[in-house]
């Protein structure tokens, strides 16, 4: 008796103490967050203050956003923003699911190698390139153009096949032989069979193609320059933190930040199971 009120007090120790340990861990992560949005309802200006809670609450630097557009124009950087992550995000998605199911599914020489050589490049970060691409996108005269943007985005697509392969390795062979034995050809297999069984993986990819071109900074400033019409969210809310304007428009920073995660919070919830399932699921075995 005595050992089971022992292991039970023990049971229930621990799991007051992971609670503990979670609740810290969501309040490092919600006190920023909850931070941000504070300062962006406050009243009065100015980019530092010696209090948490402002004395005065008001919406007009969400107003000032959409109306004062003469110096920063929001709404132009979130529409360019969204252009660029909308066809970043499916051109990316295609690619990935495309180059994954080939490696998952076909067999052919040096198949090994190519998937080897495309890990290797993937470890290393992008902005390593950023000299060499802004040149080439020079010659190409797509510089300080969102196509070049696009592009930049969804070049590199293939080398991180990897999580997608894995996903796809997890459905039955079985599938695809039975489909073949029918008369479906690959192509058919893939649009029809495979992509309808992969949801998860599917959202999953979306998901994280979309948030790239939504959070770069590096390479947009590279490429655009002073085309300040072709700014996205990233660079163009940054303008607003330079020093000689960040006493006035700090506020209004802080309510575009707000703003800018909204879309990604609403995707979030809207496909969170299927994100979850894309990264540590399979597809149902049969």
């Amino acid at each position: 008796m005595k050992s089971q009120g022992f292991y039970r007090f023990r049971k229930t120790a621990a799991n007051v103490l992971c609670h503990v340990f979670l609740g810290v861990l969501s309040a490092v992560w919600l006190i920023p967050i909850a931070w941000l949005i504070l300062n962006s309802l406050r009243e009065e200006r100015g980019a530092y203050t010696s209090y948490v809670i402002p004395k005065g609450f008001t919406l007009q630097n969400y107003v000032n956003l959409f109306t004062n557009t003469k110096t920063y124009n929001f709404p132009q950087w979130f529409l360019n923003t969204f252009i660029v992550a909308v066809l970043s995000c499916l051109i990316t998605t295609l690619i990935v699911l495309m180059v994954s199911f080939v490696f998952s599914r076909l067999r052919f020489p040096s198949r090994r190698k190519l998937m080897n050589i495309l890990l290797v490049l993937g470890m290393f970060p992008g902005f390593m390139s950023m000299v060499a691409v802004y040149h080439i996108l020079k010659l190409m005269n797509l510089t300080q153009t969102l196509t070049g943007l696009v592009i930049v985005y969804s070049a590199g697509a293939a080398l991180v096949y990897y999580i997608a392969k894995g996903f796809f390795d997890t459905i039955p062979r079985s599938v695809d032989e039975a489909a073949t034995i029918d008369g479906a050809s690959k192509n058919t297999i893939f649009w029809r069979i495979t992509l309808p069984m992969s949801r998860p993986i599917v959202v999953y990819t979306l998901l994280t193609s979309f948030m790239a071109p939504w959070a770069d900074f590096i390479f947009v400033s590279v490429l655009m320059k002073g085309k300040v019409d072709k700014f996205t969210v990233a660079l163009g809310l940054r303008q607003m933190l330079e020093r000689e304007t960040v006493s006035e428009y700090f506020t209004q920073f802080c309510a575009g930040s707000v703003l800018v995660s909204v879309p990604l919070v609403i995707l979030f919830l809207l496909t969170q199971k299927n994100y979850v399932e894309g990264i540590t699921g399979g597809s149902t075995k049969g």
